[in-house]
């Protein structure tokens, strides 16, 4: 009797992990594609599936962080002919980093820790999504899946970026209020902040959810869940910081090196913010030389659709709330949660001016997809549609060196 529950159990978990194993599995293949279009030569098909394939810019500073740690220096100390500005890795923050080291004990390279703690952390974003979702195949959920397989942005879920655990770690602060768990959404949004400077939207949320979560406990009960929780979470940003402060001896490095090096600091004017980011070309930085793939030549402004499939996903999840709200007079615990979520990541990189990374940034609105479902399906198809085109876009523009 024991052993067939247990044949049962087994069966009901593998039938559970079916769905966002395939779409992990989808959204690496479609990934894989993009590659193989957007980098000319016979060694294409290797560069998706090499770790180099991976790494961009930012990805050598997060493994110089888990290598080695942090450093702060002035940059013509090393390089004469450099601007008089500030060098170094403080810019980012610890959380992913610290994983990858964690897992290079098993004794693989760093860049091999760092894909795979990538990969898992994606694996896990369909998982806890599919949970919340509520496990059971539907068109509803499916297309659901098949949008987060191709997400905006979501081309950094398979870099060596921090994108896919900081998102994980943003579901999993939902998965805690949904289920009245004041511990583990602390624990989600610590480790989201400790991750990227985004995830700081957890505390917010977790402050207001004395308004929406912990139904079953009196109210000074909620209030104490909600502070409690909201302020674990905002201490991973003093756990970011203390690490750089161990490391240059100033509390303050990576305001410093935001303001020296990369004119950022303080709050910004989101409208004006969001202009720039619009007229600003990603091809500025770098444009490939030579004859371009075809993907990679209709690529070079695909910051421009990006912003604007950004804002209309924002605006589409924003109405699906309202609508909800207006039909069933309540939104769920969770929805809520990542309504709020979602509206805090789309702002954050314009108040903090991030011009640079906003479309790498929004990729972390994939917690909205729990409201995505109750979107109609023709909208859900459409929206589908317009996110496999621009990932295709994104995709080009990173894999052939334009992205940062």
């Amino acid at each position: 009797m024991t052993g067939s529950i247990a044949s049962v159990l087994r069966r009901d978990r593998r039938r559970f992990l079916l769905p966002p194993a395939v779409a992990w599995l989808v959204s690496n293949l479609i990934t894989w594609m993009v590659a193989k279009a957007s980098i000319a030569g016979d060694g294409s098909s290797v560069a998706y599936w090499s770790t180099a394939g991976r790494r961009r810019w930012d990805s050598e500073h997060y493994l110089s962080i888990a290598k080695t740690g942090y450093e702060m220096f002035w940059c013509r100390e090393r390089h004469p002919n450099f601007p008089d500005v500030m060098c170094g890795n403080v810019a980012w923050f610890p959380g992913y980093p610290m994983v990858v080291r964690a897992f290079s004990a098993t004794g693989l390279s760093y860049e091999i820790s760092a894909v795979i703690v990538t990969e898992l952390a994606l694996f896990g974003m369909f998982a806890v999504l599919w949970w919340v979702l509520g496990g059971k195949l539907s068109w509803a959920t499916g297309l659901t899946l098949a949008i987060g397989a191709v997400f905006p942005g979501g081309i950094y879920f398979h870099a060596i970026f921090p994108i896919a655990t900081g998102t994980l770690a943003l579901l999993v602060c939902v998965v805690g209020v949904k289920r009245g768990s004041w511990g583990l959404a602390a624990v989600g949004g610590f480790v989201a902040t400790a991750c990227h400077l985004v995830g700081a939207v957890t505390v917010g949320m977790l402050l207001l959810s004395a308004f929406f979560a912990w139904a079953k406990d009196p109210l000074p009960v909620r209030w104490a869940k909600a502070a409690g929780s909201a302020a674990i979470a905002g201490g991973g940003i003093l756990w970011a910081k203390w690490q750089m402060w161990q490391a240059t001896g100033k509390w303050d490095a990576y305001e410093i090196i935001q303001k020296s090096s990369y004119g950022q600091g303080g709050l910004r004017e989101p409208f004006s913010e969001m202009a720039k980011a619009y007229a600003f070309p990603f091809s500025d930085w770098y444009r490939p030389k030579g004859s371009l793939p075809w993907l990679v030549e209709h690529a070079q402004a695909a910051h421009q659709t990006q912003f604007w499939l950004n804002a209309l996903f924002v605006l589409l999840v924003l109405v699906t709330a309202g609508v909800r709200l207006v039909r069933n007079r309540r939104l769920s615990t969770e929805e809520r949660a990542a309504l709020i979520l979602t509206a805090g990541i789309f702002l954050t990189p314009f108040l903090a001016g991030a011009q640079m990374s906003w479309y790498r940034n929004h990729a972390q609105m994939f917690v909205a997809l729990i409201l995505v479902r109750h979107m109609p399906r023709w909208v859900q198809a459409v929206l589908l549609a317009l996110c496999a085109v621009q990932y295709a876009l994104l995709g080009a523009m990173f894999f052939s060196g334009v992205l940062v």
